[in-house]
């Protein structure tokens, strides 16, 4: 496993990021056969590349939404009331959101990338980058917007679309 180079994974994001969300679009018309278990694969050999605690880029660059129930788990480890832990760390967004106030995030530690809070993190954090879920069509917009912020996802979508356009280019 490599560290993730946050420069060189910009760099590619910014040459690559109009193709990739194209062919994500694609996917989303014409859902190619075996989609699901395509992604499932993929994503195995991506976690075998990718190692978060040399990268943190989401917690450095993007805040989780807190529901109701990582508020009042979070602000009991901190023996706060939630309205405290609110005033405190979180602000209300245009569509209702409970966004952390600060960027990085405030529970990360920047000298070893780690979360503060893992084991009571939020829900957010717990399934980023989301890759995993049962059916990816239902999440190509959220690999839309995490191929920018996460060397995971947009390592996923690279290879699949690999895949996909060479088992088209067989056929």
């Amino acid at each position: 496993m490599q560290a993730v180079n946050l420069r060189s994974f910009k760099q590619k994001v910014r040459f690559n990021k109009k193709g990739l969300k194209k062919f994500l679009t694609k996917i989303l018309k014409e859902q190619p056969r075996g989609l699901d278990k395509l992604a499932a694969a993929t994503e195995k050999a991506v976690w075998k590349e990718v190692d978060c605690l040399t990268c943190a880029n989401c917690c450095k660059t993007m805040s989780p939404t807190f529901n109701a129930s990582d508020i009042k788990r979070i602000s009991k480890h901190f023996k706060q009331t939630p309205e405290e832990f609110i005033k405190q760390w979180l602000y209300k967004d245009k569509i209702g959101d409970m966004l952390n106030k600060t960027e990085p995030c405030q529970f990360l530690n920047l000298q070893d990338n780690k979360c503060s809070i893992y084991e009571i993190r939020p829900a957010d954090c717990s399934g980023f980058p989301h890759l995993s879920k049962k059916r990816m069509v239902d999440y190509i917009h959220v690999h839309k917007q995490n191929i920018e912020y996460c060397p995971a996802t947009y390592k996923l979508v690279e290879k699949m679309q690999v895949l996909i356009d060479n088992s088209v280019n067989n056929n």
